[in-house]
């Protein structure tokens, strides 16, 4: 497995940042992900040589992570407009193959007889294109149930092409979904694309996935920030002199403060003030005793 790449580009592949829903959150065991990224790396090898013999170039296609996550945050990743490939188990449970429109629009090209293109529009497909790219991906979704073993216990077949990720509703938005990111290359071109199946379809055979309720989550989350660490000060009353006199400063001269010298200095946190402090010693060390705090600072 590699470091995840960007969705829906040709670019350089930039760290992915995975969002996290406090609402619903869920974590996979490292046996479990093994397994899942197990599968999913069966499954791209499959297309990988499906893939060459379709093109008659070298194809390779790589998975770059897997996550859990609600399909909202999923769909909310993907391009405006892409290709999203919705298909179906038996019980009518979905799943998504999607990958840019750029990479259908070459391997279409590329198959009959143009050649990849390097710069392929960002435009839905004629009747033609889109009847090609159908052949392409129902051939890699027999694969599918194979590559996965016991971890499937059904088949998938495809049911509609959609190009607006986020009206397309292939499930319901709060829908826990397993999301691998998938990297294409061919011919020197690289493109990334995704494929997402119901947590509820293959999760039970991994023993289910381990949900965290909200007040234990909760409760972390106020443990790590306490942890957290800050930078605390004290901060003499602060002085306002021209620029002319900062430029004029040498060594050996002296610059007034209008600090009292029995007022107590100033208790900032981040730079931000919490209350006063008088100074004070500990040992042979400089220490402050806190004298005030401000109102709502804590």
């Amino acid at each position: 497995m590699r470091a995840v790449g960007q969705v829906g580009t040709i670019a350089a592949t930039p760290p992915h940042v995975e969002p996290v829903d406090f609402r619903r959150p869920a974590v996979l065991t490292r046996d479990q992900t093994r397994l899942l990224e197990a599968g999913f790396d069966t499954f791209a090898r499959q297309w990988s040589t499906q893939l060459t013999a379709k093109l008659r170039v070298v194809a390779q296609v790589e998975t770059t992570g897997v996550v859990v996550q609600t399909y909202s945050a999923y769909a909310s990743v993907l391009p405006e407009t892409t290709l999203m490939a919705v298909c179906t188990f038996g019980d009518g449970a979905r799943a998504v193959l999607q990958l840019p429109l750029s990479a259908a629009l070459a391997w279409v090209n590329q198959m009959l007889g143009g050649g990849l293109l390097a710069d392929a529009p960002e435009r839905e497909l004629t009747t033609v294109e889109e009847a090609i790219i159908r052949r392409v991906l129902a051939d890699a979704l027999e694969d599918v149930r194979y590559s996965f073993g016991g971890l499937l216990v059904d088949d998938l077949r495809l049911e509609s092409l959609q190009y607006k990720a986020q009206v397309a509703q292939a499930a319901p938005t709060t829908e826990l979904m397993v999301v691998a990111w998938v990297e294409f290359s061919a011919g020197g071109h690289v493109w990334f694309g995704t494929f997402a199946i119901p947590t509820d379809r293959i999760l039970p055979q991994l023993g289910g996935v381990r949900r965290l309720a909200p007040q234990n989550v909760t409760e972390l989350l106020q443990r790590a920030v306490a942890e957290v660490p800050v930078e605390v000060g004290l901060r003499l009353a602060p002085v306002t002199v021209t620029s002319d006199a900062v430029l004029g400063l040498s060594v050996g001269d002296l610059l007034p403060l209008p600090h009292p010298r029995r007022r107590a200095l100033e208790l900032t946190v981040e730079g931000e003030p919490l209350g006063r402090a008088a100074l004070g010693s500990n040992g042979a060390r400089l220490a402050c005793v806190v004298v005030s705090a401000e109102e709502g600072s804590r």
